[in-house]
Order: C-alpha cells, then sequence, then structure tokens
C-alpha cells in the first residue's frame, strides 16, 4: 500500500496519494545514509575510546609498578619482622626454662600466685 494513502482518502485529495512526502523521499536514501553514518559516529566513538584506554594505560602502568614494589618491599619487611619476633620467643622460651631449671620450687610458687591473682580479678 503506498504511503499517504489513508490520509488522501480522509481528505479527498487524488493527488497526496501520487506524491510522496518528505519522509519517505528520507526513506528512499536513508538506510544507506544513515548506516553511513552510523559507521563514522562508531568509528568516532571507537577511536576515542582506543585514546582514551591508551592514556590511561600509559598513566596507570608506572602506578601499577610502584604499587608493586611498595607491595613487594611491605612483604619483605613483615617476613623479617616475623622472622625476628620468632628468634625472640624462642630466646625468651628458653631463658625462661632456664630460669625454671634453676629455681624449680619458686617458679612453682610464683605460678600459684599468680593464678590465684586471675582468678580474683576475673571473679
Amino acid at each position: 500500500m503506498p504511503e499517504n494513502t489513508h490520509s488522501a482518502a480522509i481528505v479527498g485529495d487524488p493527488d497526496l496519494t501520487s506524491r510522496k512526502g518528505p519522509a519517505s523521499q528520507a526513506g528512499a536514501a536513508g538506510p544507506a545514509a544513515g548506516d553511513s553514518h552510523a559507521r563514522q559516529i562508531l568509528n568516532r566513538v571507537t577511536e576515542g575510546a582506543h585514546q582514551a584506554v591508551d592514556r590511561f594505560a600509559e598513566k596507570a602502568g608506572p602506578a601499577v609498578e610502584k604499587i608493586e614494589s611498595g607491595v613487594s618491599h611491605a612483604n619483605e619487611s613483615l617476613h623479617e619482622q616475623a622472622h625476628r619476633m620468632q628468634e625472640m620467643g624462642d630466646e625468651w622460651t628458653h631463658g625462661l626454662r632456664k630460669t625454671v631449671r634453676a629455681n624449680p620450687l619458686t617458679s612453682v610458687f610464683l605460678a600459684l600466685a599468680a593464678g590465684a591473682a586471675i582468678a580474683r580479678m576475673t571473679r
């Protein structure tokens, strides 16, 4: 059915059925021209996105490397401190065992007094 036939029948103008309005003229060249325009817009948007990603990568790369370096340094420091703490705990344990072996009776009385004090505080 040709465009505008309904409006021609309603208005009663037979010339309207043979003429094509601006919408039908744009429709004839529209899909090809619209596709071309849409592709141009899509290409511009895509290119802009690529440029933005490239700029972000250029700026983010050094920052990521700096963060990785900092994390690596922090990890090394934590491992060193953990090793030192373990050595310190081993030294204290060795010293405490030495003291208990040298003074067993005093150590038992101190342990009983500490247990009684803790029991009294927690009541």
